[in-house]
């Protein structure tokens, strides 16, 4: 299969919240409907503990992000208490027949974690054993849901490292999209070649440039469209609570837009069929963290 890809963007949502689940997914879906899109939904699958997510405030640049977004509009104030006031809702169990629908819809579908912010908070502290019980939780949750193992995982907070790419390697999943980056590859760490494709999102998050001066609101979508002609590979990650909530007017302009300009939308799975067509040319990269402009802390990317 042939993709222009200057004009085709992988299209992933990552969802993070039980808010996200239920509301913006839903949105996501009529919208996607409506102009026959397919894209990949990436579910986060057990307890929604975002009010955990508090000790942030101790990461770089976490103040500055947090002054740019409204985040009662975005999360919601009972989201903002889950974990904290209110035990965590569990996603999976709560919202399984709407993750269904999801799926029966025509959309790619796979697990973005168990807890996503214990995953995006504590990775790094985690042993191998830690990393892989929790990757096992999302995928037996997922089962449960689905009656069938994911193909696809997308960790949450672009948070990966050995331990987590030794856990997806005993999937076999048909790809995975934990990184940041240009190019899709094969992840290299301490000398450990291995063998899932990474396709990183290559493009900036809304959450990334809204309220920034040199990116104006009324401009967003025209420095979308121009990154998009510039790059070779165009993978989007917008947000279930971001794009299918609190900016949900701003994205159905931005999908009108780019449809008018001849922009396609495809599900990542069609873009990891794509590029293994021309397995051998896929180049093996080392995966490193760093930093990405306009988000708080580090993240896995290639170099």
């Amino acid at each position: 299969m042939s993709l222009d890809m200057k004009k085709t963007i992988a299209l992933k949502v990552d969802v993070d919240t039980e808010r996200g689940t239920r509301i913006g997914v839903p949105n996501l879906q009529r919208l996607f409907d409506q102009h026959g899109i397919a894209a990949t939904f990436l579910f986060s699958m057990g307890p929604d503990n975002t009010g955990r997510a508090i000790r942030r405030v101790f990461r770089p640049g976490f103040f500055k992000k947090v002054s740019r977004t409204s985040i009662l509009s975005v999360y919601g104030i009972r989201t903002l208490l889950n974990g904290l006031l209110f035990p965590g809702p569990h996603i999976g169990r709560r919202h399984g027949a709407l993750m269904r629908a999801v799926a029966a819809g025509g959309h790619e579908i796979g697990v973005h974690c168990y807890d996503h912010v214990a995953w995006q908070d504590k990775l790094p502290h985690w042993s191998e054993a830690r990393t892989r019980q929790e990757v096992n939780k999302a995928v037996e949750t997922f089962m449960d849901v689905f009656g069938y193992r994911p193909f696809t995982m997308g960790s949450a907070g672009w948070q990966a490292n050995k331990a987590s790419l030794s856990a997806y390697e005993e999937y076999s999943l048909s790809y995975a999209s934990d990184t940041r980056g240009t190019k899709a590859f094969f992840p290299i760490i301490n000398h450990r070649h291995f063998t899932t494709l990474q396709i990183p999102t290559t493009l900036p998050t809304l959450d990334e440039l809204i309220g920034r001066p040199e990116y104006p609101f009324d401009n967003l979508i025209a420095h979308y469209h121009q990154l998009i002609e510039q790059q070779s590979l165009n993978v989007l990650t917008v947000h279930a609570e971001l794009e299918g909530i609190a900016f949900l007017d701003w994205f159905k302009q931005f999908i009108g837009e780019s449809i008018a300009n001849d922009i396609h939308f495809i599900p990542m799975i069609t873009l990891a069929n794509t590029l293994m067509e021309n397995k051998n040319e896929i180049p093996q990269l080392e995966l490193t963290q760093g930093m990405v402009d306009g988000r708080s802390g580090t993240l896995a990317m290639h170099k």
